[in-house]
């Protein structure tokens, strides 16, 4: 402890730098960090992660040499060193004044009044404070929280005017502070009061969902004389402390459009889209459930892994176990990519990942591991695992675009409506997509066949025929195209042509 009273890193840092506040994707948002030497304000409700963002915060700084405070109204120090020691962290190094513990630094001489905050008047609270804060001259100061002082104010004249002489008190002192505020003494409302002595808020929601775990967010409602990235960004607090996901911009990730294709290993398949997908386009897979959308897209992962690429895929649908087992009935190899690290094969849980998160994953491979291939299997699972979030698709969109900007070849499964009959498309979503991919199944000579069809193609030409599309033992077939359909756009078409075309058995060992 002596060490860090005495270290010349303890010394606050120029105006002109950033100090992190210890959550990397905090500093994001920030670009780069707080500004030092200001007072900021922490709101949120119970439960919304407060505490644990000041414990980073304060952590942050005993790693960087420096002195930190953390002062609490709210909490014992023993309640605190359990909230820590959940986190896996340690408050070694962190000075902690428990006002309730005020007669144990003080000494005996205070009354016993002075072990609660709540029986001792406000300028006394105040007082022991700033004699602890002069006493240990801390860099970083975290203050937990601002509702014990309300409540000891009573008059919101009085308690703006403390507020204001904490701040001028701790501005003389070189000290960037952090206030808490859990807002319950103001009917969970926002204390315009506090944002305008503030230098910047940020505000910590937890929201509660029909089914599944609460979802957190936080949003910078300002900060003075700095940049950030404004409105929500999705965060979760796991062992180790908060993990803020910051909201994904593609305009600030632009490279050249790649536009090289991507081919499937199939030259039939290839040929329907003018060589394959484009890197740097999103392509939709659609069709009813059953035709095969999952393992025509598996079929271009294998390509991409036996080229050398890094390929993911992230499944909402099926089990892992189950794709695995498909997979290699289909000699399709997945399981030695995986081995190999060259193929991620991830199973997203619903009702546990927000579409923040989400997409922080994603980038967190593009970026980290250069994956050159995502798929996303399926759309439908992944609306069905965030059915209470506010503009998905646009979310969604704006995912797709920063893997475009990356150069990554993206393949987005959609299952429609229907498994015969008429089926609906989800024409919402085919905006987003630079290329359609419709399967189909189709009847004839009393047999239920699957076919294959290029709808659109942002990326240059593509076939306008209808093509057999067969999944055996040995994987993927595309047939020669077919004409003499009936009733195709209908959602319900039969073959009426010759058989010769069509797609036969294939021997077991062909």
């Amino acid at each position: 402890m002596s060490e860090l009273r005495t270290s010349s890193a303890a010394r606050p840092p120029p105006l002109s730098a950033k100090i992190s506040t210890g959550i990397s994707g905090l500093d994001d948002i920030l670009g780069g960090g707080l500004a030092p030497n200001r007072l900021y304000l922490i709101e949120g409700m119970p439960g919304s992660g407060k505490t644990t963002l000041a414990l980073q915060f304060l952590s942050a700084g005993r790693s960087a040499g420096e002195r930190c405070l953390y002062v609490t109204l709210s909490e014992t120090k023993e309640e605190l060193e359990a909230v820590v020691a959940s986190h896996g962290l340690t408050l070694d190094g962190i000075d902690v004044f428990d006002l309730s513990a005020a007669e144990d630094v003080f000494g005996a001489g205070r009354e016993m009044t002075l072990l609660h905050p709540w029986e001792v008047e406000l300028d006394e609270t105040v007082k022991l404070i700033t004699d602890e804060v002069e006493r240990i001259n801390p860099s970083r100061v975290a203050f937990d929280s601002l509702s014990e002082m309300r409540l000891l104010a009573q008059d919101p004249l009085r308690y703006r005017r403390q507020i204001l002489a904490l701040k001028q008190f701790f501005a003389g002192r070189k000290a960037t502070v952090l206030l808490l505020d859990d807002r319950t003494g103001i009917g969970g409302q926002q204390d315009l009061q506090l944002h305008s002595l503030s230098h910047g808020v940020i505000t910590l929601e937890r929201l509660t969902l029909d089914f599944g775990a609460a979802r957190r967010r936080l949003q910078v409602q300002k900060m003075r004389g700095s940049d950030f990235r404004a409105g929500f960004h999705d965060l979760t607090i796991r062992r180790g402390g908060l993990e803020v996901f910051p909201r994904l911009v593609a305009a600030e990730h632009h490279r050249p459009f790649a536009g090289d294709p991507v081919p499937s290993g199939l030259p039939a398949l290839d040929t329907l889209l003018n060589g394959g997908p484009l890197r740097g386009t999103c392509t939709l897979i659609t069709g009813p459930a059953g035709t095969g959308k999952t393992t025509l897209a598996l079929q271009y992962v294998a390509a991409a892994c036996g080229r050398g690429e890094r390929a993911a895929v992230y499944e909402f649908d099926e089990r892992i176990g189950t794709l695995l087992s498909r997979a290699a009935k289909q000699s399709l190899g997945l399981q030695a990519s995986i081995d190999d690290g060259k193929l991620l094969l991830q199973q997203i849980d619903p009702a546990e990942i927000s579409p923040g998160e989400f997409a922080a994953m994603i980038r967190d491979q593009v970026e980290r591991t250069n994956v050159r291939l995502v798929v996303i299997d399926s759309l439908n699972g992944y609306q069905a695992a965030m059915p209470q979030e506010n503009q998905l698709v646009l979310q969604l969109h704006e995912l797709l675009s920063y893997l475009n900007q990356q150069g990554v070849a993206t393949l987005l499964l959609n299952v429609q409506q229907g498994v015969i009959g008429s089926e609906e498309a989800n024409l919402a979503i085919s905006y987003i997509a630079d290329a359609v991919l419709l399967l189909r199944f189709f009847e004839t000579a009393g047999r239920v066949r699957k076919a294959i069809s290029v709808l659109k193609n942002r990326g240059g030409e593509h076939e306008d025929t209808i093509r057999e599309f067969r999944i055996d033992h040995s994987g993927v077939r595309i047939g020669e195209p077919l004409t003499g359909f009936h009733g195709v756009l209908t959602g319900n078409p039969t073959y009426t042509g010759a058989a010769g075309p069509l797609l036969q058995e294939r021997l077991p060992d062909a």
